[in-house]
Parts: C-alpha cells; sequence; structure tokens
C-alpha cells in the first residue's frame, strides 16, 4: 500500500498536473454536483466547500460516488433524460478517484472557482413570503407517529402567481415529511346545489374501509376488498387529491431527499386572495419533548404565467401486501383525456418500496417507459423533472407498476410477519405517483382575472 502510493507520488512529480488538485479539478466537481446539501447549516452531515473541510472526507466521497451512492439519483440512466439530474460522469468520477488515489493534493489556491452562495436555509432562493406554523409539542414514545393539520391564513389582498414553493421544516429530528395546501376562499357567487343521494361516491366508499388508529393516522381495514392490479379498471380507488382536479390545491412537500418545488419556466400555481394554507405534517416523535415551527416560503412570479403549472395523483389505496413477499407487485392506471406535456414525475412508496416502473401507451397502440426506478429508496423521494416535457396526446395510458419486498431480506422492514395495507404511517405502505404536467395547447396566459403580482 505504501509502495504503491510512494510509486503515485513519484508519478505525479515526473509528469506535472497528473494528478488532479482540490482547487483545479475537484472543487468544480463538488460545487456543481454535491453543495447544494454539502454545505454549512444544511441537511447534509458535512460541508464540503473547502479543501479542508472536504480532506478529512476524501476517502469517503471516492467511495460515494465510485459506487453512485451519491450524488443521490435512483433512476434507471437508460430511460428519460431529466433537468435534475446531479450524476457524475464517468470522467467526473475518475477525476475524484485519481485526486484521492494521489495524495489528494490542495493545488494552487487562486485555481478555486467561485464558491456557491446559499441563502440561509433556503434552496430555491429568497423567498418573498414566508408562512410560518404556530408552534407545535410533540411528546411520546420514540419511533411513534403523530399527523396534524394546521391551518395558517395568507392575508393576501390579490392573487398571487407562485414560481417556487419550499417547505422548511423547523425540527428536522422529529418533521418527517410534510405537505402544504391552498385552501381557497369561499366563492361568493357559488349557487348551491339541491341534495340528492350520489349513485355513486367513490370517497365515501374508500372511507368505508378505513380506519383511525390512536395515532390519528388512517390505514386500510385488513377486512377491506383487495386490489392488487389496479389497472383492471382505470382508477379504481379514488382517495381524496386522487384524480379529483388537475390544478391540484398541493403547493409544496417536504419529503427525505426531494428538492423545493420550483415550477418549470414560463409555469406558476395561482393563490387566491383571501386563501389559507393548511400544513399537513408527519411527525415521528423522538421519546422526549420537541417543539416544531415549520414553514414554508413562495417566490412569486413577475408577471402572469404563460400557463398554469398543473398536477395529478394516481394512487392504489386497495392493495393487499402478504407476509414475506419478496416481489408484490401492485398497479394503477389512468387513460389522460386531454393533450398535455409532462414536466415530472415523483413515485412514492414506504419501507417495503422495492422498484417502480411508469410507462405508457399511446392511441396508436405503441408503448414506452417514462420513468423505471429499479432500487427504489425511501430515505431519497427523489422528483424527476424531464429536460424535455413529454408529450401525452389525449387518450394515452398510463400504467404503474410498483414492486414491494415485504419479506425479512429487507433490512427497513419493519415486520416481514404482518400482512401490510396502505396507510399513512411509515410502517404502513402507499403506493403512488405524482405527475406534474401542463395543457399542451396553453400558450397564452391563463385567463383566471389574477392581476400580475408585485415584487
Amino acid at each position: 500500500m505504501l509502495r504503491s502510493a510512494l510509486l503515485t507520488l513519484c508519478l505525479a512529480a515526473m509528469l506535472p498536473g497528473a494528478v488532479p488538485t482540490f482547487s483545479h479539478d475537484v472543487a468544480p466537481i463538488l460545487y456543481k454536483h454535491c453543495a447544494s446539501c454539502h454545505h454549512s447549516n444544511d441537511i447534509a452531515p458535512m460541508s464540503l466547500m473547502t479543501y479542508q473541510e472536504a480532506k478529512p472526507w476524501a476517502a469517503a466521497i471516492k467511495e460515494a460516488v465510485a459506487t453512485r451512492k451519491m450524488p443521490p439519483w435512483k433512476a434507471d440512466p437508460h430511460v428519460g433524460k431529466w433537468s435534475n439530474d446531479p450524476s457524475l460522469s464517468a470522467a467526473q468520477v475518475a477525476t475524484v478517484k485519481a485526486w484521492v488515489d494521489g495524495g489528494k493534493p490542495e493545488g494552487n489556491p487562486k485555481d478555486m472557482p467561485k464558491m456557491p452562495v446559499f441563502q440561509e436555509g433556503w434552496h430555491a432562493g429568497k423567498p418573498d413570503a414566508v408562512f410560518n406554523i404556530t408552534e407545535v409539542k410533540i411528546d411520546g414514545p420514540a419511533g411513534s407517529d403523530e399527523y396534524r393539520q394546521i391551518t395558517v391564513p395568507t392575508n393576501f389582498t390579490e392573487d398571487r402567481w407562485v414560481i417556487s414553493a419550499e417547505l422548511r421544516p423547523g425540527n428536522r429530528k422529529v418533521v418527517h415529511h410534510a405537505h402544504v395546501f391552498v385552501v381557497d376562499p369561499p366563492d361568493p357567487n357559488a349557487v348551491a346545489k339541491p341534495k340528492s343521494a350520489p349513485v355513486h361516491d367513490p370517497v365515501k366508499e374508500f372511507a368505508a374501509w378505513t380506519k383511525v388508529k390512536s395515532d390519528n393516522l388512517l390505514v386500510v381495514r385488513p377486512e377491506a376488498p383487495v386490489i392488487n392490479d389496479g389497472c383492471a379498471v382505470d382508477d379504481n380507488a379514488v382517495f381524496p387529491g386522487t384524480v379529483k382536479s388537475d390544478l391540484g390545491s398541493l403547493l409544496s412537500s417536504y419529503l427525505p431527499g426531494r428538492e423545493p418545488d420550483v415550477y418549470p419556466e414560463g409555469t406558476a400555481r395561482l393563490v387566491k386572495a383571501g386563501s389559507k394554507l393548511n400544513f399537513s405534517i408527519h411527525y415521528a416523535r423522538s421519546g422526549k419533548p420537541e417543539t416544531d415551527i415549520t414553514s414554508v416560503g413562495l417566490i412569486f412570479a413577475k408577471e402572469p404565467p404563460r400557463t398554469i403549472a398543473r398536477r395529478i395523483d394516481l394512487s392504489n389505496h386497495m392493495f393487499m401486501i402478504p407476509a414475506g413477499a419478496t416481489e408484490h407487485e401492485v398497479t394503477e392506471c389512468h387513460t389522460f383525456q386531454k393533450d398535455m406535456l409532462i414536466t415530472s414525475l415523483t413515485p412514492h412508496m414506504h419501507l417495503r418500496g422495492k422498484s417502480m416502473k411508469m410507462e405508457l401507451t399511446y392511441p396508436d397502440g405503441h408503448t414506452s417507459t417514462v420513468l423505471y426506478v429499479p432500487e427504489y429508496n425511501f430515505n431519497w423521494q427523489i422528483t424527476y423533472r424531464t429536460a424535455d416535457p413529454v408529450y401525452l396526446p389525449k387518450g394515452t395510458r398510463l400504467k404503474i407498476t410498483a414492486k414491494f419486498d415485504n419479506s425479512k431480506n429487507n433490512p427497513t422492514n419493519p415486520d416481514p410477519t404482518r400482512n401490510i395495507r396502505w396507510g399513512e404511517a411509515s410502517e404502513s405502505e402507499m403506493m403512488d405517483g405524482w405527475i406534474e404536467y401542463i395543457d399542451a395547447k396553453s400558450t397564452a396566459a391563463p385567463s383566471t382575472g389574477a392581476a400580475a403580482p408585485h415584487q
């Protein structure tokens, strides 16, 4: 080992510039692909902004990039092209490896690239408006979960177009994940509809098969009907928030490994004057008293967008994963009823999630895979943003195929001896595909009556 290191250093001395340096070669890679998390007071456990900070972690950096563990990216590289793919090229991996193997030289500090500047606590930039929940007190046994619903007024006196929404947990030790929804103000011109018993109300039907546990979290009852093949009928199990509205009241989400919600250029979401924000927060208790003040930061458009950013959530809520199953398949399908352009796709499962594939069948019968995540990881719930919008003509069917590992060989499995149904807690399961898109024919500014917001 020592002889090899000496030989490397000798070769470097004979061939000036043969060994990459931190200042000239490695820092640009770290700044572009790693620094957004690996800077002071952020989610990563260490900062890699300077040579002094990065050098002690050199061996770990080499292993992480060589194994593709870092930067985190779970999509199959042979399927789709993504604007937010942070993956290193083979040449960049080789550069990092050569730097570590060559003795981790600093190089000339004058070769350092300009250090990126990060807004304290915010990844998407300084917000135009920040909304905080009132302080929440969390207490109870470690590992137990709790959901809280908290509504905050915006006090907007005029409509606002939002181009970025970033949820920031106040206490990362207990905030497992969170969502913020827009609650529109009452419509003064709305006409009350006569009450009539609906022939088919899927929301009520689903509610009949759920129960609320002691932690206020919903779970599907064990005796509920089992639908693993959700593609036998499109949208087999509609749930509040699924397939109901493509405008989407969900404004932003905080999930492990997920980036802020930054909508595609030229698009935005509308928050009407008088709206409120509903925070839905999943707390995982630490075993000792904790407090939290989660917040959301909004960035406004300088002018009305060309088109509205839309979203649709596709889910199967009626599946059942047998105890011990190593590769249990669950599907869900939806046929789109208009021309559209997909801008992002997000798979969502819990601790038993193994893989997810999203496939398209076009009206002419040909098929293609739009996203494949072969090794899903609950700790890295990534939104995959398309490099170019994917066009779907009316009549295109999307099939989501999820596979779950409920066996003892899954190291994250809370209990391989149980049959698992849908549930809100992490130890239960979910099967979701979140799709963001724009209308394919929407090129003019949307006629919602919203005035251009002030900066």
